[in-house]
């Protein structure tokens, strides 16, 4: 009969801390991503370089545009080891990234929409 370690489980899931998988890095400083910013594969086969599944996941995932955040949910990790392996991903040619910044016209568009509602709240 084998004994079992009664400090293994096995709904525990997996025993490897995010920061292995990254290798160590906590963050990147190639890339400026953010919870919002989409995240897409640049062809529609890539595969990865390297042989760690979450590279192939993210890349299955990415096949269409996802936020960081999504891609973070669906792999399971947290923000900052999701940051490091897309930052990994876009330095290979791998992923494409696009910021939701303000463009001049969105901030007009907002200008003119703060203007409406202060003209509605003075006509009350």
């Amino acid at each position: 009969m084998i004994e079992r370690d009664p400090w293994f489980d096995d709904e525990a899931g997996p025993l490897v801390r995010p920061f292995a998988i990254t290798r160590g890095r906590a963050r990147s400083d190639h890339h400026d991503l953010d919870l919002i910013t989409l995240v897409m594969t640049r062809y529609a086969r890539a595969s990865p370089q390297t042989a760690e599944p979450e590279y192939a996941e993210i890349l299955r995932l990415c096949r269409a545009p996802q936020s960081v955040a999504e891609v973070s949910a669906h792999i399971g990790l947290p923000i900052a080891s999701t940051k490091v392996l897309i930052s990994d991903l876009i330095d290979l040619g791998n992923l494409t990234i696009r910021s939701q910044q303000p463009t001049a016209e969105s901030t007009l568009d907002e200008l003119a929409l703060l203007r409406m509602v202060l003209d509605g709240i003075r006509s009350l």
